[in-house]
């Protein structure tokens, strides 16, 4: 299966690690806590960071060991900029911080027009001198794909050094729209789910991560 996903969609990023996948797989229990839910996002998007961040530069410098000087490699963590899709985009981004703490943050507001599905921007701050920095938007679902290609099209704007996209669950027709539109754009995610219901929901899913993370309907 993964390698037909990976012919149909050659930007799929597929992380399979089981620790990711258990993980995963408490979250979608539907009767799962909000605190529980919460905590359990913290540390899965801890885990993806390791990928998404595995071909981050390096650069060396000097240190004092208690023996000795030596060069070591460390990355610029101030060079790579999260930026969270408003507004469950932040459940990701507290573990993606705990992981690269030096990394600068972005916010997008896009709500979804519950007739059309498409995405309304409301708010948009980014760090100042995008087009020396690498971009990672955050978002737990990429489900139609119309909030995805809206956010990564108004950093584009920006000329952003590289794009990455994060999310814990996919589908079929949201790789689709995003492959169709940004195909140099990397997406990350721990699952492709079957198919989007009527209401652009994804299925089998997790529910609304917004709602699950915050406690709210």
């Amino acid at each position: 299966m993964e390698a037909a996903l990976a012919a149909r969609f050659p930007n799929l990023r597929l992380i399979t690690h089981p620790l990711v996948q258990h993980k995963l797989t408490l979250m979608r229990r539907k009767d799962l806590s909000t605190s529980s839910f919460r905590r359990l996002l913290n540390e899965l998007s801890m885990l993806m960071a390791y990928e998404v961040t595995r071909d981050v530069g390096t650069q060396l410098v000097s240190i004092e060991t208690p023996l000795e000087t030596m060069l070591a490699p460390m990355i610029d963590g101030k060079k790579l900029v999260f930026l969270s899709i408003l507004r469950a985009g932040t459940g990701i981004l507290d573990g993606m911080l705990s992981v690269v703490p030096g990394a600068r943050v972005g916010h997008i507001g896009l709500y979804r027009d519950p007739k059309t599905l498409t995405a309304v921007e409301y708010y948009f701050k980014m760090p100042h001198q995008l087009e020396e920095r690498d971009v990672v938007i955050l978002d737990p679902m990429l489900a139609t794909g119309n909030s995805a290609v809206a956010a990564i099209e108004r950093t584009r704007e920006l000329g952003p050094k590289s794009m990455k996209f994060v999310c814990l669950l996919t589908c079929p027709e949201g790789l689709e729209a995003l492959n169709r539109e940004h195909p140099d754009v990397p997406v990350y995610t721990a699952a492709v789910d079957r198919e989007l219901d009527s209401h652009g929901y994804i299925l089998p899913g997790l529910g609304d991560a917004g709602d699950r993370i915050f406690g709210t309907k």
